[in-house]
């Protein structure tokens, strides 16, 4: 079966480690907080100005002055601090943020992503976006593996406006969990439980690359479909 948003997020939580510093981008990504591992403790930054951002707040009791890039109502954790764009932009040029997560319109076999605009579509800018992806070691794209049409959103190039360029490291889609080969290409690690190689094989338009038996995710697999 297919993972929802939230199972996407969930899955992306695993890769979560010990005291980091991590950047959750608008969309999908911003779930990820809500399923911290256990025994592990992060501080997720918002280029608006926050370290130590915690999951929604419940209805009823959001706070309409604390939000996060995105303009989502959230909530701080306790030590949670505040800054400046100018302080919080040095932070993620700086490489003091471990890991970004992103969401992407595209992503091609070589590591670039398109996250930002459709020619034709009004936008409002592309955010933080290029700081985030030119300055960041450890990227992960959280995205459905095919657009609303079907049609694969990993792309042997992309066709929309670049974000950044042979930068994504990690992929997780509703499908499957995908490593970006150095020499190009997607490398399936991971199928959501219950899809096969087949499907994923039908739906990637870059290479794929598939060695030996696929395991399935294995999560809470109640709370994923």
């Amino acid at each position: 079966m297919a993972l929802d948003k939230n199972g996407i997020a969930q899955r992306i939580a695993q890769e979560l480690r010990d005291g980091w510093y991590v950047n959750l981008g608008i969309g999908i990504p911003t779930l990820v907080a809500n399923y911290i591992p256990e025994g592990i403790e992060v501080e997720f930054q918002s280029e608006n100005g926050i370290l130590g951002m915690g999951p929604f707040p419940f209805e009823g009791e959001e706070d309409a002055d604390l939000i996060n890039a995105g303009k989502q109502t959230i909530t701080a954790m306790e030590g949670a601090v505040y800054f400046d764009s100018a302080t919080s932009f040095a932070m993620i040029r700086g490489k003091h943020v471990q890991l970004t997560v992103l969401g992407a319109m595209e992503v091609s076999e070589k590591g670039d992503i398109a996250n930002w605009k459709i020619p034709g579509k009004m936008v409002k800018g592309m955010g933080g976006a290029m700081d985030l992806v030119a300055s960041a070691d450890n990227i992960i794209v959280a995205m459905m593996h095919a657009n609303k049409k079907g049609k694969s959103k990993l792309l042997k190039e992309c066709t929309l406006p670049l974000t950044g360029v042979g930068c994504v490291k990690k992929i997780v889609t509703n499908l499957a969990v995908l490593d970006v080969l150095p020499e190009g290409g997607f490398k399936l690690c991971e199928r959501a439980p219950g899809v096969m190689v087949e499907e994923i094989q039908a739906v990637t338009e870059g290479r794929l690359v598939v060695e030996g038996d696929v395991p399935e995710m294995q999560f809470g697999l109640e709370s994923v479909s």
